[in-house]
């Protein structure tokens, strides 16, 4: 089973950036969908960008034309690189490998001035 980290999350300004990671251990991630993932307090947990086996990628509107996912199968890691940051993006984040059903244990970003 695949065992997945985050990282990279942390306080930011709105309209600033931040490039979250997601490295994995115990499998090779090719072979899954993986997707980024957001739980703000006091919500449900929702998709945010997701990126398929073949590079083929898909976004919450909210993340459209701001995050980009990406992934190095090499390096066994999925980014999300998440641009003109605003307070509603304050979650906490995680990584999901689809077809393995597993999660990391999430990254938290705050933006706020």
């Amino acid at each position: 089973q695949v065992r997945l980290v985050e990282s990279g999350g942390g306080l930011v300004q709105p309209g600033g950036s931040l490039r979250l990671s997601c490295a994995a251990s115990g499998s090779i991630i090719s072979f899954y969908t993986m997707a980024w993932y957001r739980q703000a307090p006091g919500k449900q947990r929702e998709l945010v960008a997701g990126i398929t086996t073949l590079g083929n990628t898909n976004y919450a509107d909210s993340a459209k034309g701001r995050f980009t996912i990406s992934r190095d199968n090499a390096k066994r890691t999925v980014y999300l690189q998440m641009n003109s940051l605003n307070p509603e993006d304050t979650a906490v984040y995680y990584c999901n490998a689809k077809e393995s059903g597993s999660w990391g244990k999430g990254t938290q970003v705050t933006v706020s001035s």
